[in-house]
Parts: C-alpha cells; structure tokens; sequence
C-alpha cells in the first residue's frame, strides 16, 4: 500500500503541498532557506538575464558580421541557442517559485517542463561533439577542412543534434507520467527533473530506473568518449608541430570549448547518471544551479573573452551601430 510522503521543508512547505489542487505539484526549491528568498530571487535575476544577453549576443553575431561565417561560429551560434531555450525554460519558473512559494504547478506544465530540460541536455551533448570534431578537422586534417565541414553538412549536424532530444526526452517524459504519484506532491527542486519526480512515484520504478541509465550513457558518455578521443589526437598533433607560436594557436582555438565541455559534464554527469542516488535533494539543487542558470551565463564569457575574433567582431559591429546613429 502506498504511504504518503511529507515533503520537506518544515511545515510551510507540507502546508503548499496540501493547498495545492488535488492532482498539482508544488516547487520546493530552496524551502529550507525561507529568509533568503528574497536574496536568492535578485541573483538568479541577474545570472538569468546576463545569461540571455550573452546568449543572444553570441547567437546574433555571427549573422552580423561577415568574419564569423566560419563552421565553428555556426556551431556556438546553435549552443548559445540552446542556452537561452534551456534558461528560458527553467529560469522563470525558479524566479516563480521564490517569489511566490506554494504556487501549483499542473502535470501538463511540470511534464512540459522536464521534456524542454531533457531535450536540452541531450541536444547540448550532440552540439559540444559536433564542436569537438569541428576542431578535429581543423587541426588534424586542415587540408580537407574545407571539404569535410561544408556549410551543408554543419546545417545538417546542427539539425540532427536538435532533433535527436526530442525522441529520447518524449519516450523518458511519457513513461514517468504514467506512473502514480502518492501524497502530498511537493517536488524537493526548483523544477521538473527526473529524480525528484521519481521519489514521489508509488510504483516499482526499478526498470524505468535502468533504462534511464541506458540512455544516459549513450546520451552523455559515448559523446563524451567522442569529445576526448577528439582532444587527445589534437593533443598528439599539436605537440608534433615545430612552432611554439603555432602550438599555442591551436591550443587556444579549443581552449574555450574544452572548458564548457568540463563545466557541462562535470555538473550533469552528477545528476543524471545516477538519478535516486544518496545526495541530499539541498546538494542536488545547487549543482542543478550549476548548468541550468551558472553554465549558461558563463558559456558567453568564456567564448568571448578568449576569442579574439568575437571580440574584434563586438567591436566592428557596436562601431557600425555608432556610426548608424550619428548626424
């Protein structure tokens, strides 16, 4: 027989719980710190919105000015995309749930939710390989470079990688939802993710647990092999070159991507590779912050502070504006 849950928190958040409609889910993201809501509310208002300004400043500079036409820049354009679909779909519902705790959240919207996160992961998984193999070419076989990473076949990369979310996230999404849910609904995150959804399921989930883990691993981990494979071959070329000038050049090109791979990996591998495992859902949290709101906003930054062909095009482009407005 199922037994009811009590969502943590203290009592303000078993009363949300119990407030809200019969089939609804309530956010509990940072219940355990009531007074800070305010303060927490402000900073992840400004880590959302420079995360949408860079973003978006990344994803219209390449069609703004001509010297970023180059496959690379095609590429960061789609990964800037889907950073602002990922914070546009997470952030406002965390800004939600701060400012107004005990807020419903129905099963339509919380699955929506969770199918936009999962798509997103996954689709960011596929760009940062087709990033990596982009550099690849680049520097290992720069003769064929221009043949290999055509125009068409970057479009048709960028659309395989945003496609490819949308079946795994689907199937994941459908088949956690038709589960039953017991007792209070009060979701111990600040949104929709498997593993706090899975804690209030009252039903053997032990073979949807397994196939989670499946799916991670070819989602994340054979694209992570592809990304390091890619690297330690750049590596080997770049340390046979003869020019310490022309080693550092090729270091720097991938020094940027090689970051975001770190940052991204290392904060969804935790969550997602093991989705019920014994990490309190308060530690959970803050690495979810880590690539939902900290990842997108710093993604910019690191592109554009050590890339000086962004730089210079900021320039350029902010001269052209200028010199648009002046009499």
């Amino acid at each position: 027989m199922p037994v009811a849950r009590t969502p943590p928190g203290g009592p303000a958040a078993l009363a949300w719980a119990n407030q809200s409609g019969a089939r609804d889910f309530v956010l509990l993201g940072f219940a355990h710190v009531p007074r800070l809501r305010a303060l927490l509310a402000t900073l992840f208002l400004a880590l959302f919105l420079l995360a949408l300004l860079g973003n978006a400043l990344i994803a219209l500079l390449p069609g703004l000015d001509p010297a970023l036409r180059a496959p690379m820049y095609f590429f960061l354009r789609q990964l800037a995309l889907v950073e602002l679909c990922f914070s546009l779909d997470v952030a406002p519902r965390l800004l939600l749930t701060l400012l107004r705790p005990g807020r419903g959240v129905s099963p339509a919207a919380c699955a929506l939710q969770l199918l936009l996160v999962l798509s997103c992961v996954t689709s960011e998984c596929f760009l940062l390989t087709a990033m990596a193999w982009d550099r690849f070419v680049a520097i290992c076989r720069p003769l064929h470079y221009g043949a290999l990473v055509s125009l068409r076949r970057c479009r048709l990369l960028a659309a395989a990688c945003w496609l490819a979310g949308v079946p795994v996230a689907l199937v994941f999404t459908v088949w956690l939802f038709s589960f039953p849910f017991c007792g209070p609904r009060g979701i111990r995150h600040f949104f929709c993710d498997i593993a706090p959804l899975l804690s209030l399921v009252c039903a053997d989930t032990r073979v949807f647990e397994a196939n989670v883990l499946a799916a991670t691993v070819l989602v994340m981990f054979i694209p992570f092999c592809l990304i390091a494979t890619s690297y330690a071959r750049i590596l080997l070329v770049v340390l046979r070159m003869p020019s310490a000038s022309g080693r550092l050049k090729a270091l720097s090109t991938c020094a940027s991507h090689l970051i975001v791979v770190i940052l991204f990996y290392g904060t969804t591998g935790v969550i997602h590779l093991r989705p019920k495992a014994s990490y309190s859902p308060e530690s959970k949290q803050v690495v979810s912050l880590s690539y939902t709101l900290v990842t997108p906003m710093l993604n910019p930054l690191i592109y554009s502070l050590r890339n000086k062909e962004v730089k210079a095009a900021l320039g350029r482009v902010c001269c052209q504006r200028r010199g648009t407005h002046l009499p």
